[in-house]
């Protein structure tokens, strides 16, 4: 038998984290549902505008992320809109959205060595810095291959600080950063602000990706529209020469 504490669904009958859902509907915004669902129980009103703002930051990025490039390549073949949605989706993975539960792990990995071990910020920084690099890894979340300050990262943690949701996460990322600076400058970007956010407001690690699946399937969804409703089908998108490095022609 099957156990579930999310919802329980009866005729005419529907119970959503011990709330009726026909209660939920009109009354209760989407962010908020969406923290219950994860949570358990409902957000107070400034961990709700955090949740709708980190969900904001993610729902675009242009039409070159592998995600929305395979949403409208997929969709030019004259999809349904939901398959060529799901394209995108499945294009998500460690190294396109990703970085948000990458870092949060190492995040709340290290904060918990940090208050065991009664480091400061700035020793907790060094000692992550240098573990990363003796295992030949990269600190997720920071850096970005467009943006040499991700105009996202500075309005989250503002906004983060003006609802108290700041603690030790933000802070160990700040002191990351500083580390960065003072060799060569690597500015934390929205993953990396999600990340640290996300730990300080006491999610899983492992539900990172849910907050970059949900806010960019929006633009997913304006994305497909737009190429089903204005561009030619099987349109010419992968311009790119490709250069083939295969066997030379042969006989059978």
């Amino acid at each position: 038998m099957w156990k579930t504490s999310v919802s329980k669904v009866e005729p005419n009958h529907i119970i959503t984290r011990g709330y009726r859902q026909e209660d939920l509907i009109g009354n209760v915004p989407f962010t908020h549902v969406f923290f219950l669902l994860v949570k358990g129980r409902m957000p107070d009103e400034k961990e709700a505008r955090m949740i709708d703002a980190l969900i904001t930051s993610s729902i675009d990025h242009g039409v070159t992320p592998p995600s929305t490039h395979a949403s409208r390549i997929v969709a030019s073949a004259g999809v349904p809109l939901p398959t060529a949605v799901a394209a995108g989706i499945l294009a998500v993975g460690d190294v396109h959205g990703g970085a948000i539960e990458q870092g949060a792990k190492i995040l709340q990995e290290w904060v918990r060595l940090m208050h065991d071990n009664k480091w400061s910020f700035e020793q907790t920084a060094q000692k992550l810095l240098e573990a990363l690099k003796k295992e030949g890894k990269r600190m997720p979340g920071f850096g970005h291959r467009i943006h040499t300050k991700d105009p996202r990262t500075k309005r989250l943690f503002e906004l983060a600080a003006k609802l108290k949701i700041t603690k030790d996460h933000i802070k160990l990322t700040l002191a990351i950063e500083a580390r960065f600076a003072e060799k060569k400058p690597l500015p934390i970007n929205v993953d990396g602000a999600i990340a640290a956010i996300i730990s300080d407001m006491e999610f899983d690690w492992r539900l990172g990706k849910a907050f970059f699946l949900l806010g960019r399937a929006a633009g997913l969804i304006a994305h497909v529209y737009e190429e089903m409703t204005t561009q030619k089908p099987m349109r010419r998108m992968c311009t790119q020469e490709a250069e083939y490095d295969g066997p030379w022609e042969r006989e059978i």
